[in-house]
């Protein structure tokens, strides 16, 4: 873990949110997004070097935490070192994923099931670690990265788009189970994104049919999900895709 010394009674760490794949892209905008919106940011990864280089950006009121999301151990110790440093935890945001591409003929055991590692198993080991801190929490609030690729069927993309529509369902059983508990779970479905998760050439033949989403876009649609503007809101899917479900074809 790195990051400043304890500040637990700072102004802006009223709310802690834990971000995980913050190191870059997407999850980075996230962080810096939450950060200048006044929350304490617990910024996760497994990318240590890049992780340390976006919480130095960020300044106080955040720090880095190890975390492989498929590990409940380390989800633990993650939940350990973010209420050792700043109290509490309001907020989770469970941003870590991996897009695998394969024909159903040459996917492998392997790959299928790591993709349901990382963008299912370790949402749920993230809501299941966080839950005795919010319950505890004024307002508190999750955020799942789910994708359009659980809306519409894309050829080649049975692991991550199975484990995508999982992530909904996840979503949404969550969202009935904790709202009693005061607790919301929305999930965003971003469509094409500027990122490091889609190679250039990727890139380019997406937006050929319209323009990418910038991360920053993600990032708003993400904060206001957490944001006390969306405190009746839970259970929701926010799809901020440039219109990518609505072409056919």
């Amino acid at each position: 873990m790195t990051g400043p010394g304890t500040d637990t009674e700072t102004p802006g760490s009223r709310r802690v949110a834990l971000i995980t794949g913050a190191a870059r892209g997407q999850g980075a905008a996230i962080a810096r997004h939450l950060h200048a919106d006044g929350f304490a940011v617990v910024a996760a990864d497994v990318r240590r070097d890049e992780l340390a280089a976006t919480v130095d950006a960020l300044g106080g009121r955040a720090i880095a935490v190890d975390l492989d999301v498929t590990s409940a151990d380390q989800w633990e110790a993650a939940i350990r070192a973010t209420v050792e440093h700043f109290g509490r935890l309001t907020t989770l945001i469970n941003n870590a994923g991996v897009l695998h591409r394969a024909a159903i003929a040459e996917e492998t055991p392997a790959g299928f099931e790591r993709s349901w590692r990382v963008n299912c198993l370790g949402p749920f080991l993230g809501i299941r670690a966080a839950l005795p801190q919010l319950r505890e929490a004024d307002g508190a609030a999750v955020v799942n990265t789910c994708s359009t690729g659980a809306v519409r069927p894309f050829p080649n993309h049975a692991a991550y788009g199975s484990s995508k529509w999982a992530l909904r369902g996840l979503t949404q059983i969550a969202a009935a189970e904790l709202a009693p508990l005061g607790i919301r779970v929305n999930a965003v479905l971003p469509g094409p994104v500027q990122t490091p998760m889609l190679d250039p050439e990727t890139q380019q033949r997406l937006a050929a049919t319209g323009r990418l989403a910038t991360p920053d876009e993600i990032a708003a649609a993400v904060a206001f999900l957490v944001s006390d503007q969306a405190s009746h809101i839970t259970g929701s899917e926010l799809v901020v895709d440039g219109g990518q479900c609505l072409r056919i074809g």
